[in-house]
Order: structure tokens, then C-alpha cells, then sequence
């Protein structure tokens, strides 16, 4: 007899369209399995089973919930029974915490792990942002208008006939958290104009909710939603990717087949806050908030006032979500924060105050004149934005009086007001020394302007590109796919033909006794290193420059023999592998062959034979047995590299050095690991393939005496071209350090620490770290050094 989650599972399959045998090819799960399922016999599903087939079946959230729910072995219970119409709704009793489907112990210790990286993550960037010195700013706000939410009936979650009483859901920063949770529906919308304090107070939200937080509770992560396409990637697929891009140990398989990041996805477990539905891109608005609509999973958006209205004008409100709205600061609230963020003072008269006094006392003696500077000022400061901007310029310089921000002369509007702290933000931040790292000693030595410059590039590059991620991995600025994929093949060449002319030649010389004819050598070197050079250049630009995209920081770590990390398919993948080099090695032999007899034509201490038949048959002899030996050593060593990739650890990256650092490990230690076995490969594999065709084509025919050191010289030539090839081709690291460690500084637009002006950077407080890729301070930071930048300020 069908348990419950068979007969839904049989329910959404019919609904589908799809017969068992039809589920089965789309989802990867077995027949039997599935026919199991839905007659109840055997064991319950894994949740990465049941999360396979719901993305095969295509179903809504809410059938996907009752999935995972039903195959917990749970039973939502009944509805309520609906009650007679304008009930009132009762006394709200304390909402009980959601109770989330089990999951295996690998999922809930993925879950935990997060919460701790997160936790530690944002306390660093509260610390660097002087969150808590001497105390927050009075971040307030207020119930937004009723035409941006939802009906209050929807939002408290009541029967049908069940009337709803409104919620009170003011107050400030530090009680973000609980405002949350007094939203029945745990959807909650947070609207500010620029600078009001949006990105801080999803920062302490997330810190609130994990420190109230129990094992197996959802965890918050912080997502940038400005970076999401709604009309090309579902939301749930994109919170797995960049689960996946800032942890990971979360890419690695679960039990039943799908990611850790995915299974923390479909049970709830991740609590999506969703920064700057602002800054989606233009025309993308009405698709986010009908996709977000589409959904019933909790969640907190934040939203600059404006553009938010325009949405729901367009489309409709956030399916019961509540919306608040950021009130300006106080002159009140500027006179109890700014003098205590400054030196205390003695005036003439003995009397002691804080440089702060004489702009304070015109925004509170009385209501400023429209037009005045006083109202100028009290304009500017009304967004903890511009008065942390403010605070930095004034109240950390012993050189500036904030009075002068009264000047009109210099200041005749608030706009400039706000030029004038953006513009002077950076010198001041980069007057003195930044806090130390690590432990490490704290960076100085910056020139301001040549600052100025490094940052407005970078902020002109995420302008251009409509982003205010700032990835390593593609900060390589604006290039033509012509000018990427010859800077590769270059690259790639160039280190083949060291290779050829510093090992290759002396072992040659020495070794065999071959004269050395430096016109010779050149020739050779540089033909060697288009045999590799060339071939790599043209899978780069076919597999990655084409599609548009760059190499992705791997997701593996190198393992030696790690059998409990395989994951799903790994034998149609070590397969596959294997097919890739081996065609590509049978293509590097046959050019190799080539290259060798052109060679060998060319000098007169190897003589060939001068019957154009008896050449040819050559050429093809030894092009032979280079094909062979190629192409088995690298079909063996990328199904080596295929074998030896296991997931990285839950901890690999928690910022973006982590990710690099990390990254640039695994690249070399894979690279090390293939070069020495390609070397060794083509030295064994070469005695067999050259005695092959001996036997079959006769000795007559043959050019090439096959060696330990013979096949050593050209393995090991052949091994370092290929790993310098692999690494600057199709590795994210290799990626970084062509285009951004070596051509940026080369044109001036980068200095040569690259990796420790970021770190700088974002101690002095500049950037900002969001998951494991950084971000400017605020977008209107960005905004203003990117538009410096192009008008050549």
C-alpha cells in the first residue's frame, strides 16, 4: 500500500505528463526506485532523491515542500477550519519555531559550519565598518505605506473569514531580529533611500538571528541580489551557486546525489537576505519580484525606497511580505554620536568641547532657513552613509574643521556637500597606517593619487559590467576575445619554449652529443612551443573566451586515492577525461612529428633520406609514435587529475585571499602532480609505441631510438609547456595571474601587490567583504570614484 509520499510523488508525476520510465531518464534515479517509492515498499528517500525528482517533475515550492515533508515521514495536518467571515483574529500566541524535514547528519554539520563562518564574518566586518564605536547610530524606521504590502490578512497567515490586526513594527537597529520574527509570514521588506543604512541593518539582523539560533534552525546568509538575472536563472539555483562560489566544501555531494548547498536550499535551512533589489539591472524588476512572488520561502529584502514602488506599481506587492521604511537621523542624533567620535578640545576660554560644537549648534538652535548651509548640512547628514563619511573626514583628522561645512561659497548645495565628503573619503582613510591583518604589520606607504586612480579603474570595470561584486577572478578589465585568447596562447608558448631552450637543449648537447647551432635551437625552442602553445590557445578560445565566460575557482581539492569523497558518475567522468586528452595528445603527436623532421631538415648532423617517399613514410612513422605516446599519457593524466579531485573542505574559503589562496594550492598541486606523471608517462609509454611500429612498418622506415633518457628529455619538456598551458588556460588562478597580476600593474592600472591593496583596501574600510568576493564600502562610493575615473579627475 502507498505511503503518503508515494502517492504525492505518483500525484505530481501523472500531473507531469511523465511515465515512471520517462521520470527516471530525466531525473538520474532508477526506475526501480522510483516505482519503490510510489508503492511505499523499501526504505524512505534520501533528501537529495526526493530533491532530484522534484526538479525533474518541475514542481511549485509548496509541492516541493510537501515532498520533503511527506518523505521525513511527517504529516503537515489539516487546514484550519475556516470561521465566519470578519472574525477578528485572536490573541497572537509566541510563534513556535518552523519545523524543517530531517536531514542527514552531513547536511545539519554543513549547516552549523555555515553559521559559525558567517557569524565570525560579519563580527570582522562590524569591527572594520566601527559599527559599535562608541555605539551604532540610531538606525530607525516606520511602517511604509499600505500600498506597498501585502494585505495584512496575508501577512499574519489567518484562515479564510479570519480578519487580521495589524502589526506594530517600529523601532531600530536592535531589534531587527525580533520584528522579523513577529512577521507570522517571515517575510519582510526593508526600503531606505541611498545611504540610510540598509547593508548594516542586514548585518545585524544576521548576527541577532545566530545568536538565538539552534542546531538545525535555518541559517541567514546575506546575498547580494543585484547580481541575479530572474529571466535566466531561478532563484533557488542561484542562491545554490553562490552557496557553491563563496563555501566550497558546499558544492561536495550529499546523501541521495545533490550538493550540500542544494539540500540546505530545498529543506529550508537557508534563510535568504536578499541586499539591494535596487540594484538589479534596468528592465529586471518586474521579472525579480514576480519570481520572488512565485515563492513562499521566507526571506528579508531591502530595497531603496524609490525603485521598489516603481516594481510593485508594475506588477503587485510581495506576496505577504511587510514593509518598513528608514527614517532620516536627527539633529538629536547627530549631536549625541558625532561629539563622542571626536578629540576632545580646549577654547580660549578655557572652556572644553569637540570640533564638532559650532556645525551641531546651527542644525539645533533652531529650524534652518530653506537655502541656508545649516540646512545644506542637516540635509547631507540625515543617512548614516554620509555622517560615517563625515565622521572619517572630520573626526579622524586633526587638520579639518567641520564648521567649514558651513561655508556656502564652497558648499552651495547639499549635492556638493556630498561630493566634497566622497571626494575626500579616500586621502583621509589613506593618510595614516591601516589597521594590521592577521597579525601581520599594518600596510603604509600608499600614494594618495596612484590610490585614486587603482580604485576608480576597478570601479569604472564593475560599472561597465553592471555589477558591485568585485570577483579576483574577472578583474581582469575590459579585453577584445581575440586579445584574451592570444594573451593565452602566448603565454603558453612562451613556456614551452623556455622549457625546450633550458632543459631540452643543454640535456641534448650534453647528453647525446648533438652540436649546438644556435640558429638551430631557436628555431626549435619556438616551434616546440606552438605545438603545445597553439593547440591550448584554441581550446581556450573555442571552451571558454566563446561562451563569454572565465575559468571558475575550482570547487575540488587534490586527494590522494579518496574513495568516500567520489561523487555520482565519477566512472562516466574519469571516461570522458580519458577521451579529451587522448585526442588531444594524439593531435600535440602528430605536430610534434612534424616539428621534428622540419627540425632534423634543417640540421646537417641528422641526416635524412633524400627519396621524397622514404620522407614521407618518416613523417608518418614518427608521427605515429608520437600520437601514441601522447595521446595515452594525457588521456592517463587528466583521468589521473579526474581521480584525484575530492571536494573541498566546509572551511576552504571564508573570504576572498581564502579563495585564492586556496584555489592557487590546488592548481599548483594538481599541475605538480600531471607534469611529473606526463613526464614519466610518455618515458614508459614510448618504449612499447616505438617497438609497435617498428615491428609493423620496419626499421627502415624508422627515425626515432627510443630511450630512458630520450623519452625523459622529450617527457619532461613536453610536461612543463603543458602545465604552464593548463594553468594560464583553463585555471581561475592562471586566469588571475595573466591578466590581473601581471597585465594590469604592466599598463598602471593595478599596483604589483595586488592582493595586498584589497586587503588594505578593505581594512581601511574602502571595501567591504560580501561572502568571498569584495565589494566598495557603498555603491555610491563606487558610483563617484567610477565617474572620477572617466572624467580623468
Amino acid at each position: 500500500m502507498a505511503n503518503r509520499f508515494g502517492v504525492l510523488l505518483r500525484d505530481a508525476r501523472r500531473k507531469a505528463g511523465l511515465t515512471q520510465d520517462e521520470l527516471a531518464v530525466r531525473s538520474g534515479v532508477g526506475v526501480r526506485t522510483i516505482r519503490r517509492l510510489e508503492t511505499g515498499s523499501g526504505t524512505d528517500p534520501r533528501i537529495g532523491t526526493v530533491t532530484l525528482l522534484a526538479d525533474a517533475l518541475d514542481v511549485s515550492p509548496d509541492e516541493r515542500r510537501h515532498l520533503l515533508t511527506a518523505a521525513d515521514g511527517r504529516d503537515p495536518g489539516p487546514e484550519p477550519a475556516p470561521e465566519q467571515a470578519g472574525t477578528p483574529a485572536p490573541a497572537r500566541e509566541p510563534e513556535r519555531p518552523v519545523r524543517l524535514p530531517a536531514v542527514p547528519a552531513e547536511v545539519a554539520e554543513a549547516a552549523d559550519n555555515l553559521a559559525r563562518v558567517i557569524a565570525a564574518r560579519l563580527r570582522r566586518e562590524e569591527e572594520l565598518r566601527r559599527v559599535h564605536d562608541p555605539f551604532p547610530l540610531p538606525v530607525r524606521w516606520r511602517q511604509a505605506p499600505e500600498h506597498l504590502a501585502d494585505h495584512w490578512d496575508n501577512i499574519c497567515r489567518v484562515p479564510a473569514g479570519v480578519t487580521a490586526t495589524p502589526l506594530d513594527l517600529s523601532g531600530e537597529v536592535r531589534d531587527i531580529a525580533r520584528a522579523y520574527r513577529d512577521v507570522p509570514s517571515r517575510r519582510l521588506v526593508v526600503l531606505g533611500r541611498a545611504g540610510s543604512g540598509k547593508t548594516v541593518l542586514t548585518l545585524r539582523f544576521v548576527l541577532d538571528t545566530l545568536a538565538a539560533r539552534d542546531a538545525g534552525d535555518a541559517v541567514p546568509v546575506v546575498f547580494n541580489i543585484g547580481s541575479w538575472d530572474p529571466t535566466a536563472t531561478p532563484l533557488r539555483t542561484w542562491l545554490v551557486d553562490l552557496l557553491h562560489r563563496d563555501q566550497p566544501g558546499l558544492a561536495a555531494a550529499a546523501p541521495g546525489g545533490a550538493t550540500l548547498a542544494a539540500v540546505l536550499v530545498d529543506t529550508g535551512r537557508i534563510l535568504p537576505v536578499l541586499d539591494g533589489f535596487d540594484e538589479i539591472a534596468g528592465g529586471l524588476h518586474r521579472p525579480a519580484l514576480e519570481a520572488l512572488n512565485a515563492l513562499s520561502m521566507p526571506l528579508l529584502l531591502t530595497s531603496r525606497f524609490d525603485e521598489y514602488e516603481r516594481a510593485v506599481t508594475a506588477v503587485d506587492v510581495l506576496t505577504s511580505a511587510a514593509v518598513v521604511e528608514l527614517t532620516d537621523l536627527t539633529p538629536d542624533d547627530l549631536a549625541g554620536y558625532l561629539p563622542r567620535t571626536a578629540r576632545r578640545v580646549t577654547a580660549a576660554d578655557g572652556a572644553t568641547g569637540t570640533r564638532w560644537d559650532v556645525a551641531l549648534a546651527a542644525l539645533r538652535e533652531h529650524e534652518p532657513a530653506e537655502g541656508s548651509a545649516a540646512a545644506h548640512l542637516a540635509t547631507v547628514l540625515t543617512t548614516p552613509l554620509m555622517v560615517g563619511l563625515a565622521r572619517t573626514v572630520y573626526s579622524d583628522s586633526r587638520d579639518r574643521d567641520p564648521a567649514g561645512l558651513l561655508d556656502t561659497t564652497r558648499f552651495p548645495t547639499p549635492e556638493s556637500i556630498e561630493e566634497h565628503l566622497l571626494d575626500t573619503f579616500v586621502p583621509t582613510v589613506y593618510s595614516g597606517e591601516a589597521p594590521s591583518s592577521r597579525g601581520g604589520a599594518a600596510q603604509r606607504g600608499w600614494e594618495v593619487d596612484r590610490v585614486r586612480r587603482w580604485l576608480g579603474f576597478l570601479a569604472d570595470d564593475l560599472d561597465r559590467r553592471e555589477t558591485t561584486d568585485l570577483e579576483w577572478w574577472r578583474m581582469g578589465g575590459p579585453l577584445r576575445r581575440s586579445t584574451r585568447a592570444l594573451l593565452v596562447t602566448a603565454f603558453a608558448c612562451l613556456g614551452t619554449t623556455l622549457a625546450h631552450w633550458l632543459f631540452f637543449t643543454p640535456t641534448a648537447g650534453l647528453v647525446f652529443g648533438l652540436p649546438l647551432s644556435w640558429s638551430l635551437v631557436l628555431m626549435d625552442g619556438l616551434l616546440s612551443g606552438m605545438v603545445v602553445g597553439v593547440p591550448i590557445g584554441v581550446v581556450f578560445l573555442l571552451t571558454v573566451v566563446r561562451t563569454g565566460g572565465v575559468a571558475e575557482p575550482t570547487r575540488m581539492r587534490v586527494r590522494l586515492f579518496d574513495r568516500s569523497s567520489r561523487q555520482p558518475g565519477f566512472p562516466r567522468k574519469v571516461a570522458g577525461r580519458f577521451a579529451a586528452g587522448a585526442l588531444g595528445g594524439v593531435i600535440a603527436g602528430v605536430a610534434y612529428g612534424v616539428v621534428g623532421i622540419f627540425v632534423k631538415a634543417l640540421a646537417p648532423y641528422l641526416p635524412l633520406p633524400s627519396d621524397p617517399v622514404a620522407l614521407v613514410r618518416l613523417l608518418v612513422t614518427d608521427s605515429i609514435v608520437y600520437a601514441i605516446t601522447f595521446g595515452l599519457t594525457c588521456g592517463v593524466v587528466l583521468a589521473l587529475a579526474a581521480a584525484l579531485e575530492a571536494p573541498a573542505n566546509l572551511t576552504t574559503a571564508t573570504s576572498p585571499a581564502d579563495l585564492l589562496s586556496a584555489d592557487r594550492t590546488t592548481t599548483l598541486r594538481l599541475a605538480g602532480t600531471l607534469a611529473v606523471t606526463l613526464a614519466l608517462g610518455v618515458t614508459v609509454i614510448g618504449f612499447p609505441a616505438s617497438a609497435v611500429v617498428d615491428a609493423l612498418a620496419g626499421s627502415q622506415w624508422f627515425a626515432i631510438t627510443w630511450d630512458a633518457l630520450a623519452g625523459l628529455t622529450i617527457g619532461v619538456t613536453g610536461a612543463l609547456g603543458a602545465a604552464v598551458g593548463y594553468v594560464v588556460a583553463f585555471t581561475a588562478w592562471g586566469d588571475w595571474l595573466v591578466f590581473t597580476r601581471v597585465r594590469l600593474p604592466l599598463l598602471g592600472r593595478l599596483p604589483w601587490k595586488v592582493n595586498a591593496f584589497l586587503d588594505d583596501a578593505y581594512r581601511r574600510g574602502v571595501l567591504r567583504q560580501s561572502g568571498a568576493v569584495y565589494q566598495f564600502r557603498h555603491a555610491r562610493l563606487q558610483e563617484h570614484l567610477a565617474k572620477a575615473h572617466r572624467t580623468g579627475r
